[in-house]
């Protein structure tokens, strides 16, 4: 097995396995809410997998499975007309027709969603929103007395999918393998942070359209980019929405970390003989057990 068969079996790994457990439940949030809100039995009008499951970069390792449920304009009027938290109003009223469905299931409000556990670890993460002239999304923020708030992830999907198009599929494999790093190197930065840095940094990598057999220099490359983001940047731009996708801490000295054991599982590919064996546990130290033993 070599390095192309490496990263497959490596990304194969890290793809969400559905079953179609997670269309049935997201279908069936998506009916009864449309039950009750709209007059109608559809499970898919209304619905939007968002997040990075929508983005199509969530790895098989996810735990949250975000959502927006689109509800009537009429629905604002009701709770902006509150004298107090009419957003933490509208949320315990989605959340008491989620669980006419799913009644046995400890269902809550946290904030800004409604939060539908599920016993094999996955929770859906129920957004209220409405939709706006421009096709962003307003939604509720109950914390601290109540506002509202915006939203805009249409075209953040829409740009990573036309990257990912142009780069031979290699974008979304590139924030998919991030994740895995991220986990096992317990780095402090979002799963959007990783998609924008990575729609950043592809654009311009000069290996885009090749396959598995350049994902080790894809790793030590997206590695040194992100290694030499400033440390006093507070903020990226998403892909497509230009919203601000703020730092959750210095992710640069673990990229470094691993920029430097990148350039070691290259020199073991390299030598003469090749050293398969020990470049497989070095990309295996960076990337955790999920890549191929």
């Amino acid at each position: 097995m070599g390095l192309g068969e490496w990263f497959g079996g490596f990304c194969s790994n890290l793809t969400v396995k559905d079953g179609g457990t997670i269309s049935t439940r997201y279908r069936n949030i998506t009916k009864r809410l449309n039950t009750d809100f709209w007059g109608s039995a559809s499970e898919t009008t209304h619905s939007l997998y968002v997040g990075s499951y929508g983005r199509n970069t969530a790895t098989e390792s996810m735990s949250d499975l975000d959502m927006i449920f689109q509800l009537p304009y009429s629905e604002y009027t009701k709770y902006n007309g509150y004298l107090g938290n009419g957003q933490s109003a509208l949320l315990q009223s989605v959340k008491k027709s989620i669980e006419k469905t799913y009644w046995n299931t400890s269902i809550r409000g946290d904030g800004q969603v409604i939060l539908v556990p599920f016993n094999d670890g996955i929770t859906f993460e129920v957004v209220p929103a409405f939709i706006n002239v421009d096709n962003s999304y307003t939604f509720p923020d109950a914390n601290n007395g109540g506002r509202w708030r915006t939203t805009n992830p249409k075209p953040e999907i829409s740009a990573m999918k036309l990257r990912n198009d142009l780069s031979n599929k290699n974008l979304v494999q590139l924030c998919r393998m991030t994740r895995a790093w991220k986990r096992e190197w317990n780095v402090p930065i979002s799963g959007l942070l990783i998609d924008t840095l990575a729609y950043q940094f592809i654009e311009n990598w000069g290996f885009k359209d090749k396959s598995y057999y350049y994902y080790d220099f894809m790793s030590r490359d997206f590695f040194k980019f992100m290694a030499d983001q400033s440390t006093s940047k507070e903020y990226w731009k998403a892909p497509g929405s230009g919203q601000y996708v703020y730092g959750k801490g210095l992710f640069q000295y673990k990229a470094k970390q691993c920029y430097n054991i990148a350039l070691e599982a290259i020199s073991h590919e390299l030598a003469n003989p090749k050293r398969e064996w020990s470049a497989k546990q070095k990309w295996r130290e960076i990337y955790g057990k999920t890549f191929p033993n």
